[in-house]
């Protein structure tokens, strides 16, 4: 299993020979750099570590500095590792968007958009209590009861309650990779995938 590291950059929509109008995500992928060497020897596992986005040397820690030399490439952002390769890699190589090919199925993981703290409404899509006759006055996006008093005495764990929404981690699957443009490091992937414009995402061939 391949992949790369990249940044969403929005979305937009293509039109394909037939005329239909698929909507589509654009993401910045790579080019990565190969950081470290994952082995059953050293790590008990085999992965390939890539790494993606220049950072500035003065806010990157003494130890990350080490790691980033040793692979000959200045500091980067976001560090990823990937599991079974398909190609063999040494410290150093760049992994760029070319690993992709017009018409491949891929899987892609992101942060979906941070929501805040939202009701029942929002978040869990009830109702509410209903119409705002006998006396229901500020009802209308309440939870309503949340069980006994005397027994359990005490809110069950699990129950759909208000709180936070979103920032979760979230893989969309079976995405078509519809364009790849490797001068500018694009790829053109059909439908949504999690999270907010310049996000970061990890695309799974």
């Amino acid at each position: 299993m391949s992949g790369i590291i990249g940044k969403k950059v929005g979305m937009t929509s293509i039109f394909d020979a037939e005329g239909k109008n698929i909507p589509c995500t654009v993401i910045e992928a790579g080019p990565c750099v190969v950081t470290q060497l994952r082995t059953v020897d050293t790590d008990g596992y085999t992965a390939v570590q890539l790494a993606f986005d220049d950072k500035k040397e003065k806010n990157t820690s003494g130890p990350l500095k080490g790691h980033f030399t040793k692979a000959k490439t200045t500091p980067k952002r976001k560090l990823v590792e990937f599991k079974n390769f398909e190609d063999v890699k040494s410290l150093g190589d760049i992994v760029s968007v070319e690993i992709f090919a017009e018409g491949d199925f891929v899987d892609v993981v992101g942060t979906s958009k941070g929501k805040g703290f939202q009701g029942v409404v929002k978040r869990h899509g009830f109702g509410g209590v209903g119409g705002q006759t006998h006396g229901q006055h500020n009802r209308l996006r309440a939870p309503g009861s949340l069980g006994a008093s005397s027994w359990p005495s005490r809110v069950f764990k699990g129950m759909r309650m208000a709180g936070r929404m979103g920032g979760d981690r979230v893989k969309i699957q079976n995405l078509q990779v519809l364009k790849v443009y490797s001068e500018q490091n694009l790829l053109v992937i059909s439908g949504s995938i999690p999270g907010a414009k310049g996000s970061y995402v990890i695309v799974d061939k």
